[in-house]
């Protein structure tokens, strides 16, 4: 209300955002409980903003932005980095890990992870509390998003396998604590999606939830007064998939998935969206979705703007 009061919309694609246009300027302030942060192109704004809260709540004014729920920001003429390298090693001391052997990847490629009838138990707490921090730091390190995704399966009756590969995750950890999101400045407004899937009913699922995504993050960017114009790539590496899309003939082995399809079918229709198709060796999503080389998954790192501005150069 406060916010409302003062001349701000709260934003549709995000609750915790509210924005305020004026003179061709935004101010936007994006809320979390009690920590909120502030920013816009408009310094005078901002400046009324700061005062006005101050009368209304008990407020703290932090400075420039550097450190927020754990997240850790650094700015440059490059662009904006977010990292966690604090929380990292944070995490590798509790858990006795800060002296460990590095390893190259987060999980090794042919794991054969599961539930056992013959499985040694592990400390199930143990085992619960650092999984769950190892979720809060994909946050910002999406290159452990997959292995964090196997070990978080079997957080109610883990294994000594399980905590290994909970370990190898933190020795990976190890070898570059700092790495971190880059997002650069690219001079354009594209928007570019990866899916895959192995199976095309499978893809057809993921793509709708994908197209979602990616049609949230063009309101958002609308709302915040920069409107994407141009069509946004979806590349899939599953040729059968983009053409059942693009066939308007129905398919008997794809009749569950018919409400995707039409779906995904009606944006093609409309230009919101197309559908490149890319090699399997380019196919960003992999190291979201499966283990992969370690050839291929440090290939694939810059490409995602996972980097580290603490290695030393």
């Amino acid at each position: 209300m406060a916010m409302k009061n003062n001349g701000f919309k709260q934003c549709n694609s995000d609750h915790t955002l509210f924005l305020k246009h004026q003179k061709g300027k935004v101010t936007t302030l994006i809320i979390y409980v009690d920590d909120m942060i502030i920013t816009g192109n408009d310094k005078q704004e901002i400046s009324q903003l700061q005062d006005y809260l101050a009368t209304e709540f008990e407020m703290k004014d932090l400075g420039g932005l550097k450190y927020f729920l754990g997240i850790e920001v650094a700015r440059s003429q490059q662009g904006i980095f977010l990292s966690q390298r604090k929380y990292v090693l944070d995490l590798l001391t509790d858990t006795g890990m800060l002296d460990c052997k590095p390893a190259d990847t987060p999980i090794v490629q042919n794991h054969h992870l599961g539930e056992y009838p013959d499985q040694v138990p592990t400390n199930k707490e143990r085992y619960q509390r650092s999984v769950g921090r190892l979720i809060y730091l994909s946050h910002t390190r999406p290159d452990i998003a997959y292995a964090v995704s196997v070990v978080s399966q079997f957080m109610h009756s883990p294994s000594e396998d399980h905590m290994n590969a909970v370990l190898r995750i933190l020795r990976y950890l190890k070898s570059a604590p700092g790495k971190g999101l880059i997002f650069s400045k690219h001079g354009h407004l594209n928007i570019d999606g990866y899916s895959d899937a192995d199976w095309v009913e499978a893809k057809f699922r993921g793509m709708t939830k994908e197209i979602c995504e990616l049609l949230w993050l063009r309101k958002l960017l609308t709302e915040l007064g920069y409107k994407p114009t141009s069509t946004m790539n979806l590349f899939c590496d599953n040729k059968a998939a983009i053409a059942i899309a693009q066939n308007p003939v129905q398919h008997d082995r794809t009749k569950h998935v018919e409400v995707d399809r039409h779906f995904i079918k009606q944006k093609l229709e409309a230009k919101v969206f197309q559908f490149p198709f890319v090699k399997s060796e380019d196919q960003l999503a992999d190291i979201l979705t499966k283990a992969i080389s370690s050839k291929a998954f440090h290939n694939s790192l810059d490409q995602l703007g996972i980097g580290d501005i603490y290695a030393p150069t």
